[in-house]
């Protein structure tokens, strides 16, 4: 089993868990390939050993790789999706972060999960990702986001209005401080803290969610993910900015973006005892009341 691992900084609350992963991995007689800036700060911080294969794009995804984890937090596993893409490769996330809606596993309960990953008593989640086309091919090769879109405006305080329409039929125009387009996955993201509904991951859907609306009677919005989105900013500044998972570039007034559901899937690795339900529970303490 050729096992792909990801992760960002070193420190010293995260490193016994990259060395607590190495040695199960090297126990399950596994070979773990961990991400090239990843593995120079392992030799340098922890001092594993040089001879560890790395990969650095990817186009190593093709072939070679049976498996992917990230360890770290929400942002983590979304870059590593970013290598993944339409690979196929199962992703697995080892949450040391926060909230961890997508890094779901407890450090805690590494070893346990592990023989259970080893057994493969687990199914695969199905999760959409988003396609964005611009005129200026602003992302180039990068332009997928698995939470949101977003269009906002930069560091003024002018709001701006995003016009919108769906499926070549005029939408809305909002008057906001800007306009995410997610998915399911990125309903608990972005989304959530500007009042747009939670979505069950598998819902063929996608969320229009001003930010910041001016006016009242302006909401979030359901679609189907069948039907392509387009999108233009106006207002007093010549640039703006457009944000995939939180990568943001600048975007010339007027120029159309088109927001369309990607044509390949994640697969998550999910666990029978593990639910999207008791996570927002778990996690939100979402429905909490002291009075009952």
């Amino acid at each position: 089993m050729n096992v792909a691992i990801y992760g960002k900084k070193i420190n010293k609350q995260n490193a016994k868990h990259y060395v607590q992963f190495l040695a199960i991995l090297q126990d399950f007689g596994w070979k773990a390939i961990l991400e090239k800036d990843l593995k120079e700060q392992l030799v340098k911080k922890v001092g594993i050993a040089s001879n560890y294969e790395e990969f650095s794009s990817r186009q190593e995804f093709k072939s070679g790789i049976d498996l992917a984890f990230s360890i770290g937090g929400d942002g983590t596993f979304i870059k590593t999706v970013s290598y993944i893409r339409d690979s196929g490769v199962p992703i697995l996330g080892i949450n040391t972060g926060r909230l961890g809606f997508l890094a779901n596993i407890s450090t805690d309960t590494l070893e346990e999960t592990m023989e259970v990953v080893r057994a493969k008593n687990y199914v695969f989640q199905k999760r959409s990702l988003l396609k964005i086309e611009t005129e200026s091919d602003i992302f180039g090769e990068e332009n997928i986001a698995l939470n949101e879109v977003t269009l906002h405006k930069k560091d003024n305080a002018s709001m701006i209005t995003v016009h919108a329409s769906l499926d070549d039929l005029y939408l809305n125009s909002y008057w906001a401080d800007g306009l995410i387009v997610g998915t399911p996955t990125g309903s608990t993201a972005y989304n959530l803290s500007c009042g747009g509904p939670i979505v069950t991951p598998g819902c063929q859907i996608h969320l229009l969610t001003p930010i910041a609306p001016h006016n009242l009677n302006v909401r979030p919005m359901v679609v189907p993910d069948h039907m392509p989105i387009k999108l233009s900013v106006e207002g007093r500044e010549r640039t703006y900015l457009i944000s995939l998972d939180g990568n943001s570039k600048s975007i010339s007034q007027g120029e159309e973006v088109v927001v369309r559901k990607a044509d390949f899937m994640i697969n998550v690795v999910k666990f029978e005892d593990n639910n999207f339900l008791d996570t927002i529970r778990n996690k939100m303490l979402w429905g909490l009341d002291k009075r009952n």
